[in-house]
Protein backbone atom coordinates (compact mmCIF):
# COMPACT_ATOMS: atom_id res chain seq x y z
CA UNK A 1 0.00 0.00 0.00
CA UNK A 2 1.16 3.22 -1.00
CA UNK A 3 1.74 5.81 1.50
CA UNK A 4 0.33 8.75 -0.68
CA UNK A 5 -2.89 7.51 -2.30
CA UNK A 6 -5.21 8.91 -4.69
CA UNK A 7 -8.84 10.37 -2.68
CA UNK A 8 -12.17 9.46 -4.42
CA UNK A 9 -10.98 6.44 -6.97
CA UNK A 10 -13.45 6.30 -9.43
CA UNK A 11 -15.55 3.07 -8.52
CA UNK A 12 -16.30 0.40 -11.09
CA UNK A 13 -18.92 -1.56 -10.38
CA UNK A 14 -19.12 -5.68 -10.31
CA UNK A 15 -20.16 -5.40 -13.67
CA UNK A 16 -17.26 -4.28 -14.78
CA UNK A 17 -14.73 -5.10 -12.37
CA UNK A 18 -14.65 -8.70 -11.36
CA UNK A 19 -12.90 -7.38 -8.01
CA UNK A 20 -13.54 -4.04 -6.85
CA UNK A 21 -10.30 -3.38 -4.15
CA UNK A 22 -10.66 -4.71 -0.67
CA UNK A 23 -10.04 -2.27 2.02
CA UNK A 24 -9.72 -3.30 5.47
CA UNK A 25 -10.37 -0.40 8.61
CA UNK A 26 -10.09 -1.03 12.39
CA UNK A 27 -10.26 0.55 15.59
CA UNK A 28 -8.56 2.09 18.42
CA UNK A 29 -9.40 3.92 21.50
CA UNK A 30 -6.89 6.25 23.60
CA UNK A 31 -6.44 3.38 26.41
CA UNK A 32 -7.40 -0.26 26.78
CA UNK A 33 -11.04 -0.27 26.66
CA UNK A 34 -14.15 -2.04 25.57
CA UNK A 35 -16.97 -3.77 26.50
CA UNK A 36 -15.18 -6.83 28.24
CA UNK A 37 -12.49 -4.26 29.99
CA UNK A 38 -12.93 -1.40 31.97
CA UNK A 39 -11.27 1.63 31.31
CA UNK A 40 -7.46 1.03 32.12
CA UNK A 41 -4.67 3.56 32.46
CA UNK A 42 -5.09 7.49 31.80
CA UNK A 43 -7.32 8.81 29.21
CA UNK A 44 -4.60 9.75 26.55
CA UNK A 45 -2.23 6.18 27.32
CA UNK A 46 0.47 7.06 24.71
CA UNK A 47 2.43 3.76 24.84
CA UNK A 48 -0.75 1.97 24.46
CA UNK A 49 -1.38 4.24 21.31
CA UNK A 50 1.34 3.90 20.06
CA UNK A 51 1.74 -0.19 20.23
CA UNK A 52 -1.92 -0.20 18.83
CA UNK A 53 -0.83 1.47 15.51
CA UNK A 54 1.53 -0.16 14.78
CA UNK A 55 -0.63 -3.28 15.29
CA UNK A 56 -2.56 -2.31 12.99
CA UNK A 57 -0.25 -1.50 10.28
CA UNK A 58 1.95 -4.92 11.29
CA UNK A 59 -1.34 -6.84 10.82
CA UNK A 60 -1.78 -5.35 7.24
CA UNK A 61 -4.91 -2.99 8.02
CA UNK A 62 -5.38 -0.33 5.07
CA UNK A 63 -6.77 2.16 8.34
CA UNK A 64 -8.12 2.72 11.47
CA UNK A 65 -11.12 4.29 12.52
CA UNK A 66 -9.94 7.04 15.38
CA UNK A 67 -13.42 7.45 17.10
CA UNK A 68 -15.29 10.65 18.01
CA UNK A 69 -17.20 11.31 21.15
CA UNK A 70 -18.33 14.22 23.26
CA UNK A 71 -16.08 13.73 26.28
CA UNK A 72 -13.22 11.63 24.17
CA UNK A 73 -9.66 13.44 23.52
CA UNK A 74 -9.45 14.64 20.50
CA UNK A 75 -9.76 12.81 17.02
CA UNK A 76 -7.52 14.57 14.62
CA UNK A 77 -4.61 15.11 17.36
CA UNK A 78 -4.72 11.32 18.26
CA UNK A 79 -5.03 10.85 14.40
CA UNK A 80 -1.45 12.76 13.85
CA UNK A 81 0.26 11.10 16.71
CA UNK A 82 -0.59 7.82 15.34
CA UNK A 83 0.49 9.22 11.41
CA UNK A 84 3.68 9.88 13.39
CA UNK A 85 4.44 6.32 14.56
CA UNK A 86 3.74 4.36 11.78
CA UNK A 87 4.93 4.81 8.41
CA UNK A 88 1.87 2.90 5.80
CA UNK A 89 -1.12 3.04 8.15
CA UNK A 90 -3.65 5.55 6.85
CA UNK A 91 -6.32 7.11 9.61
CA UNK A 92 -9.88 7.52 9.38
CA UNK A 93 -10.69 10.11 11.28
CA UNK A 94 -14.10 10.70 12.69
CA UNK A 95 -15.35 14.22 12.31
CA UNK A 96 -18.52 15.74 14.09
CA UNK A 97 -20.05 18.21 11.71
CA UNK A 98 -20.93 21.66 12.77
CA UNK A 99 -18.44 21.75 16.06
CA UNK A 100 -15.98 23.60 13.72
CA UNK A 101 -16.05 25.72 10.81
CA UNK A 102 -16.09 24.21 7.79
CA UNK A 103 -13.26 26.47 6.30
CA UNK A 104 -11.37 25.89 9.50
CA UNK A 105 -12.04 21.83 9.15
CA UNK A 106 -10.64 22.02 5.48
CA UNK A 107 -7.55 23.58 6.53
CA UNK A 108 -6.88 21.23 9.28
CA UNK A 109 -7.26 18.14 7.02
CA UNK A 110 -5.61 19.35 4.53
CA UNK A 111 -2.53 20.10 6.08
CA UNK A 112 -2.50 17.02 8.31
CA UNK A 113 -2.63 15.15 4.48
CA UNK A 114 0.23 16.88 3.30
CA UNK A 115 2.21 16.20 6.91
CA UNK A 116 0.97 12.16 6.90
CA UNK A 117 2.40 11.90 2.97
CA UNK A 118 -1.67 11.64 2.22
CA UNK A 119 -2.84 8.98 5.01
CA UNK A 120 -6.07 11.14 5.90
CA UNK A 121 -9.52 10.08 5.39
CA UNK A 122 -12.99 12.00 7.16
CA UNK A 123 -15.48 10.21 8.83
CA UNK A 124 -18.51 12.50 8.54
CA UNK A 125 -20.78 11.99 11.77
CA UNK A 126 -23.86 13.65 12.25
CA UNK A 127 -24.73 12.42 15.50
CA UNK A 128 -27.29 10.10 17.18
CA UNK A 129 -27.64 11.29 20.50
CA UNK A 130 -29.40 14.14 21.42
CA UNK A 131 -27.88 14.51 25.42
CA UNK A 132 -24.06 13.97 23.59
CA UNK A 133 -24.82 16.42 21.02
CA UNK A 134 -25.66 19.10 24.20
CA UNK A 135 -22.57 18.83 25.72
CA UNK A 136 -21.35 20.31 22.78
CA UNK A 137 -23.51 23.07 22.44
CA UNK A 138 -25.72 21.39 19.67
CA UNK A 139 -29.89 21.52 20.21
CA UNK A 140 -31.20 21.30 16.93
CA UNK A 141 -32.47 18.18 15.56
CA UNK A 142 -31.94 14.87 13.72
CA UNK A 143 -33.45 15.81 10.14
CA UNK A 144 -31.80 19.29 10.82
CA UNK A 145 -28.43 17.84 11.99
CA UNK A 146 -28.19 16.07 8.31
CA UNK A 147 -29.25 19.10 6.52
CA UNK A 148 -25.95 21.07 8.16
CA UNK A 149 -23.72 17.76 7.65
CA UNK A 150 -24.97 18.12 3.90
CA UNK A 151 -24.47 21.84 4.12
CA UNK A 152 -21.21 21.71 5.72
CA UNK A 153 -19.73 19.11 3.26
CA UNK A 154 -20.37 20.58 0.28
CA UNK A 155 -18.27 23.71 1.96
CA UNK A 156 -15.64 21.19 2.62
CA UNK A 157 -14.82 20.15 -0.43
CA UNK A 158 -15.06 23.48 -2.09
CA UNK A 159 -12.26 24.74 0.31
CA UNK A 160 -10.35 21.64 -0.87
CA UNK A 161 -10.71 22.26 -4.50
CA UNK A 162 -11.44 25.85 -5.61
CA UNK A 163 -8.77 28.11 -6.73
CA UNK A 164 -10.01 31.64 -6.09
CA UNK A 165 -12.01 32.48 -3.05
CA UNK A 166 -16.03 32.00 -2.43
CA UNK A 167 -18.79 33.48 -0.96
CA UNK A 168 -21.23 31.29 0.98
CA UNK A 169 -25.07 32.41 2.21
CA UNK A 170 -26.98 28.56 3.49
CA UNK A 171 -28.97 27.61 6.25
CA UNK A 172 -26.45 27.03 8.58
CA UNK A 173 -23.21 28.93 7.29
CA UNK A 174 -22.16 32.31 5.59
CA UNK A 175 -19.03 33.00 4.40
CA UNK A 176 -16.96 35.85 2.63
CA UNK A 177 -14.19 35.03 0.38
CA UNK A 178 -13.74 31.67 2.05
CA UNK A 179 -10.12 30.01 0.54
CA UNK A 180 -7.94 27.75 1.49
CA UNK A 181 -3.73 28.08 0.38
CA UNK A 182 -3.31 24.68 1.68
CA UNK A 183 -4.97 21.95 -0.99
CA UNK A 184 -5.22 17.55 0.27
CA UNK A 185 -1.98 16.49 -1.13
CA UNK A 186 -4.72 13.04 -2.26
CA UNK A 187 -6.48 14.43 -5.30
CA UNK A 188 -9.16 15.78 -5.41
CA UNK A 189 -9.44 15.60 -1.73
CA UNK A 190 -9.67 12.71 1.02
CA UNK A 191 -11.92 9.91 1.21
CA UNK A 192 -15.52 10.72 2.86
CA UNK A 193 -16.76 7.96 4.95
CA UNK A 194 -20.26 8.35 6.03
CA UNK A 195 -22.57 7.00 7.88
CA UNK A 196 -26.51 6.98 9.05
CA UNK A 197 -29.92 5.21 7.65
CA UNK A 198 -32.31 7.69 8.63
CA UNK A 199 -34.28 9.22 4.92
CA UNK A 200 -32.15 12.59 5.74
CA UNK A 201 -29.23 10.80 6.28
CA UNK A 202 -29.45 8.54 3.06
CA UNK A 203 -29.97 11.57 1.02
CA UNK A 204 -26.77 13.27 2.36
CA UNK A 205 -24.77 10.01 1.74
CA UNK A 206 -26.26 9.76 -2.17
CA UNK A 207 -25.02 13.57 -2.35
CA UNK A 208 -21.83 13.69 -0.89
CA UNK A 209 -20.11 10.56 0.78
CA UNK A 210 -17.41 8.30 -1.83
CA UNK A 211 -18.17 5.43 0.92
CA UNK A 212 -21.30 4.66 3.37
CA UNK A 213 -20.48 3.06 6.41
CA UNK A 214 -23.09 0.18 7.64
CA UNK A 215 -22.94 -1.57 11.02
CA UNK A 216 -23.42 -5.52 10.94
CA UNK A 217 -26.58 -6.14 9.81
CA UNK A 218 -28.10 -8.95 8.30
CA UNK A 219 -27.51 -10.00 4.64
CA UNK A 220 -31.29 -8.82 3.71
CA UNK A 221 -30.53 -5.62 5.84
CA UNK A 222 -27.59 -4.45 4.11
CA UNK A 223 -28.84 -5.35 0.78
CA UNK A 224 -31.80 -2.83 1.40
CA UNK A 225 -29.68 -0.60 1.99
CA UNK A 226 -27.42 -0.85 -0.47
CA UNK A 227 -30.17 -0.37 -2.84
CA UNK A 228 -31.59 2.79 -1.01
CA UNK A 229 -28.01 4.70 -1.27
CA UNK A 230 -27.34 3.56 -4.97
CA UNK A 231 -30.45 5.14 -5.65
CA UNK A 232 -30.25 7.79 -3.22
CA UNK A 233 -26.42 8.38 -5.39
CA UNK A 234 -27.79 7.59 -8.66
CA UNK A 235 -29.66 11.01 -8.25
CA UNK A 236 -26.64 13.04 -8.08
CA UNK A 237 -24.98 11.15 -10.81
CA UNK A 238 -22.65 9.35 -8.64
CA UNK A 239 -21.36 6.09 -7.57
CA UNK A 240 -20.60 5.10 -3.98
CA UNK A 241 -18.62 2.27 -2.11
CA UNK A 242 -19.63 -0.03 0.95
CA UNK A 243 -18.15 -0.30 4.16
CA UNK A 244 -19.53 -3.00 6.74
CA UNK A 245 -18.26 -2.69 10.64
CA UNK A 246 -18.30 -6.18 12.12
CA UNK A 247 -16.78 -7.90 15.63
CA UNK A 248 -15.27 -11.27 14.43
CA UNK A 249 -15.20 -13.78 16.94
CA UNK A 250 -12.30 -16.56 15.67
CA UNK A 251 -11.49 -19.81 17.34
CA UNK A 252 -9.65 -22.93 15.98
CA UNK A 253 -13.16 -24.90 15.86
CA UNK A 254 -17.11 -23.37 15.20
CA UNK A 255 -17.99 -25.02 19.09
CA UNK A 256 -14.76 -23.36 20.49
CA UNK A 257 -15.95 -19.48 19.05
CA UNK A 258 -19.81 -19.62 20.03
CA UNK A 259 -18.29 -20.64 23.79
CA UNK A 260 -16.41 -17.43 23.57
CA UNK A 261 -18.99 -15.25 22.25
CA UNK A 262 -21.05 -16.72 25.51
CA UNK A 263 -17.70 -15.48 27.57
CA UNK A 264 -17.50 -12.09 25.94
CA UNK A 265 -21.48 -11.45 26.84
CA UNK A 266 -21.19 -12.67 30.28
CA UNK A 267 -17.99 -10.96 30.93
CA UNK A 268 -19.89 -7.58 28.84
CA UNK A 269 -23.33 -8.15 31.35
CA UNK A 270 -20.95 -8.56 34.56
CA UNK A 271 -19.00 -4.82 33.34
CA UNK A 272 -22.00 -3.23 32.78
CA UNK A 273 -21.46 -1.15 35.61
CA UNK A 274 -18.06 0.04 34.84
CA UNK A 275 -17.79 0.27 30.63
CA UNK A 276 -21.15 2.28 30.61
CA UNK A 277 -22.13 0.23 27.58
CA UNK A 278 -25.85 -0.62 29.64
CA UNK A 279 -29.03 -0.21 27.11
CA UNK A 280 -30.46 3.00 27.92
CA UNK A 281 -33.94 2.87 28.20
CA UNK A 282 -36.84 3.40 25.58
CA UNK A 283 -35.65 3.03 22.11
CA UNK A 284 -32.69 4.19 20.49
CA UNK A 285 -32.80 7.58 19.22
CA UNK A 286 -30.44 6.64 15.83
CA UNK A 287 -31.53 4.59 13.58
CA UNK A 288 -28.74 2.31 13.17
CA UNK A 289 -29.02 0.96 16.20
CA UNK A 290 -32.77 0.65 15.73
CA UNK A 291 -31.89 -1.52 12.91
CA UNK A 292 -29.44 -3.74 14.69
CA UNK A 293 -32.25 -4.26 17.82
CA UNK A 294 -34.69 -5.07 14.86
CA UNK A 295 -31.81 -7.94 13.92
CA UNK A 296 -31.31 -8.71 17.36
CA UNK A 297 -35.29 -9.41 17.94
CA UNK A 298 -34.90 -11.77 15.24
CA UNK A 299 -33.00 -13.98 17.04
CA UNK A 300 -29.25 -14.57 18.59
CA UNK A 301 -27.28 -16.36 15.65
CA UNK A 302 -28.76 -14.66 12.06
CA UNK A 303 -28.17 -16.01 8.31
CA UNK A 304 -24.69 -17.89 8.54
CA UNK A 305 -23.01 -16.79 11.87
CA UNK A 306 -24.46 -13.83 12.50
CA UNK A 307 -24.44 -13.12 16.62
CA UNK A 308 -26.77 -10.24 17.88
CA UNK A 309 -26.62 -10.67 21.69
CA UNK A 310 -24.13 -7.96 22.61
CA UNK A 311 -26.36 -6.04 20.49
CA UNK A 312 -29.25 -6.37 22.35
CA UNK A 313 -27.35 -6.37 25.92
CA UNK A 314 -26.52 -3.19 25.24
CA UNK A 315 -28.55 -1.54 23.16
CA UNK A 316 -26.81 -1.44 20.09
CA UNK A 317 -24.24 1.53 21.31
CA UNK A 318 -22.54 1.36 18.15
CA UNK A 319 -20.79 -1.60 16.20
CA UNK A 320 -22.33 -4.66 18.49
CA UNK A 321 -22.84 -7.49 16.18
CA UNK A 322 -20.47 -10.40 15.76
CA UNK A 323 -19.43 -12.91 13.02
CA UNK A 324 -18.78 -16.07 14.91
CA UNK A 325 -16.42 -19.14 13.74
CA UNK A 326 -13.39 -20.39 12.38
CA UNK A 327 -11.48 -18.09 10.50
CA UNK A 328 -11.94 -19.86 7.60
CA UNK A 329 -15.79 -19.61 8.43
CA UNK A 330 -15.51 -16.07 9.32
CA UNK A 331 -14.17 -15.06 6.18
CA UNK A 332 -16.63 -16.96 4.26
CA UNK A 333 -19.61 -15.66 5.71
CA UNK A 334 -18.50 -11.27 5.03
CA UNK A 335 -17.88 -12.48 1.03
CA UNK A 336 -21.45 -12.98 0.86
CA UNK A 337 -21.30 -9.14 2.05
CA UNK A 338 -18.65 -8.50 -0.96
CA UNK A 339 -20.97 -9.87 -3.14
CA UNK A 340 -23.87 -7.70 -2.09
CA UNK A 341 -21.66 -4.60 -2.64
CA UNK A 342 -19.17 -4.45 0.33
CA UNK A 343 -15.62 -3.35 -0.44
CA UNK A 344 -14.63 -2.35 3.07
CA UNK A 345 -14.80 -3.99 6.45
CA UNK A 346 -14.34 -2.39 9.64
CA UNK A 347 -13.47 -5.01 11.93
CA UNK A 348 -12.73 -4.90 15.63
CA UNK A 349 -12.41 -7.13 18.71
CA UNK A 350 -13.46 -7.18 22.70
CA UNK A 351 -9.48 -7.77 22.78
CA UNK A 352 -8.19 -4.84 20.98
CA UNK A 353 -4.30 -5.21 20.69
CA UNK A 354 -4.44 -9.17 20.89
CA UNK A 355 -7.75 -8.97 18.37
CA UNK A 356 -6.06 -6.87 15.90
CA UNK A 357 -3.34 -9.12 15.46
CA UNK A 358 -5.30 -12.29 15.12
CA UNK A 359 -7.39 -10.62 12.08
CA UNK A 360 -3.50 -9.78 10.30
CA UNK A 361 -3.14 -13.17 11.09
CA UNK A 362 -6.05 -15.48 10.58
CA UNK A 363 -8.90 -13.66 8.62
CA UNK A 364 -7.92 -10.74 6.46
CA UNK A 365 -5.50 -13.00 4.12
CA UNK A 366 -8.45 -15.94 3.85
CA UNK A 367 -10.53 -13.12 2.73
CA UNK A 368 -8.57 -11.56 0.30
CA UNK A 369 -7.96 -14.82 -1.19
CA UNK A 370 -11.69 -15.82 -1.42
CA UNK A 371 -11.95 -12.16 -3.16
CA UNK A 372 -9.00 -13.40 -5.28
CA UNK A 373 -10.75 -17.11 -5.95
CA UNK A 374 -14.03 -15.17 -7.08
CA UNK A 375 -12.45 -12.88 -9.52
CA UNK A 376 -10.28 -15.40 -11.57
CA UNK A 377 -13.77 -17.52 -12.04
CA UNK A 378 -15.26 -14.65 -13.20
CA UNK A 379 -12.63 -13.67 -15.19
CA UNK A 380 -12.73 -17.52 -16.42
CA UNK A 381 -16.29 -17.69 -17.06
CA UNK A 382 -15.97 -13.85 -18.78
CA UNK A 383 -13.26 -15.63 -21.41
Amino acid sequence: MSSISTGNPPFASAAHDPAPALEFIGFFWTRLFSEIHAPQGPVVDIPYIERLAKAHEDAGFDRALIPFYATSPDALIIAAYAAFVTKRLSLMIAHRTGFTAPTVAARQFATLDHLTGGRVALHAISGGDDAELRQDGSFIGKDERYDRTGEYLSILRRAWTEEKPFDHDGTYYRFEQAFSQVKPLQKPYPTIYFGGSSDAAIKVAGEHADVYALWGETLDQVRETIARVRASAARFGRQIRFSLSLRPILAETEEAAWAKAQSILERARALLPETKFARNKGEPENRGSQRLLEAAAQGARLDKRLWTELAGLTGAQGNSTSLVGTPDQVADAMLDYYDLGITTFLIRGFDPLDDTLAYGRDLIPRVKALVAERARHRTVAAE
